[in-house]
């Protein structure tokens, strides 16, 4: 789809000005580090079942509400910290969904240094970006892969929660462990 600026984008960022900025300098781009893979993995569970916009306009607000999704200091946050983040207008209130970021940073806490990120771009397919054929229309993008079925499966046995194929694989494509823009897109030109 060419936007309103005439540039050539995929089709699913519409006309939107903050999801031309993300797709134009975020999706797709190769995301390491495990303080930044666990903000993703946390935005990516909250998204379940909303959409992505939603995160992304809320996403400030997230950052200052989670202490920059600091591994170490979420999985300090205790009873009160729920019911604070509970009662935040600018983030997604779910309990399930902020409980499971509580135990999901005490875990990427207690990993070593860099084995979150080793985890999850082990699960890449091929071990790198861009090992299948470049999807020409949004219908040839899969939502689930037999590789984001494994991180997923992975990441359960290690206690994590809110991390199914589908938001493992969006997780993917955003992290830039898959390269899903489309043919013609500009960012594949």
């Amino acid at each position: 789809m060419t936007g309103p600026d005439g540039i050539r984008r995929c089709a699913w960022v519409g006309d939107d000005q903050e999801y031309r900025r993300y797709h134009d300098e975020e999706w797709g781009v190769p995301l390491r580090g495990d303080h930044v893979l666990f903000e993703k993995m946390a935005l990516e569970g909250f998204q379940a079942g909303l959409s992505w916009i939603t995160i992304l306009r809320k996403r400030p607000r997230f950052r200052e509400a989670f202490e920059g999704f600091d591994p170490a200091r979420v999985a300090g946050f205790g009873p009160a910290d729920v019911e604070r983040l509970l009662g935040d207008a600018g983030i997604i209130r779910n309990r399930a969904k902020i409980e499971a970021t509580i135990s999901n940073a005490a875990l990427v806490r207690d990993m070593a240094d860099g084995e979150l990120d080793e985890l999850m771009w082990s699960f890449a397919p091929g071990g790198s970006a861009g090992e299948r054929a470049r999807p020409v229309a949004m219908d040839e993008v899969p939502a689930v892969t037999s590789e984001s079925t494994a991180l997923s499966r992975e990441l359960r046995k290690r206690g994590f929660r809110f991390v199914g194929p589908t938001t493992m694989y969006a997780l993917m494509q955003s992290a830039g462990m898959v390269d899903d823009h489309l043919f013609g897109c500009w960012r594949v030109m």
